[in-house]
């Protein structure tokens, strides 16, 4: 059955059973951050989703949960950014993600950690050249880069580990990483896929 349930500090999250589609969670004060509106999406033959509904409230976490293979994955590559839209509406950070030049002005302001281990990263450069990669791309400084680096190693326990090949880590160091990666440019809209695995 799906509905709202509050935990004991008083936060709302969803829940829902497979074959619904519509979720409206959280209390909204600044409105949505993404919103997806009937979104079908199709690999040739196979329907990944149909008639999608979700609002997703900012300044929230919020955990997207179901079985293997009911489109979790393609839904949030969707509000990413990266996956094209086929059907309908996917609205995220204030503008329809169809537009080309509203993806280009939002996605700086996201961060995608895909599903699978060490996606988002380069394999035979160290930790640190990883996470110093991702500040330049956003234009960090040198300086910014150096704190936000330090900050972000010490706080995952991957300090030891700076001048480690990301190739050569463990599956959970690995993913430690990539979640460094999608922090270092301080996003708006954090989106991890599957963060857990390893």
């Amino acid at each position: 059955m799906a509905g709202l349930a509050e935990n004991a500090e008083g936060q709302r999250f969803a829940t829902a059973e497979a074959g619904r589609h519509t979720l409206s969670l959280g209390q909204q004060s600044a409105g949505p951050v993404a919103r997806v509106t009937g979104v079908t999406q199709r690999y040739g033959e196979t329907v990944a989703l149909t008639g999608v509904n979700l609002e997703l409230p900012s300044s929230s976490v919020i955990g997207l949960i179901g079985p293997d293979g009911v489109g979790k994955s393609t839904l949030l590559a969707l509000i990413a950014g990266v996956r094209k839209i086929q059907q309908e509406t996917v609205e995220v950070l204030g503008g329809d993600m169809a537009r080309s030049s509203h993806r280009t002005a939002v996605c700086p302001r996201i961060a995608y950690m895909p599903q699978g281990l060490g996606k988002n990263l380069y394999p035979t450069l160290s930790v640190f050249e990883n996470i110093d990669f991702f500040g330049r791309l956003f234009g960090q400084s040198q300086k910014e880069r150096a704190w936000r680096i330090e900050e972000l190693l010490a706080s995952t326990g991957l300090a030891p580990f700076a001048g480690r090949p990301a190739g050569k880590l463990s599956g959970g160091m690995k993913q430690k990483l990539g979640l460094c990666c999608s922090l270092m440019h301080d996003p708006d809209l954090l989106i991890l896929d599957e963060p857990t695995t390893g």
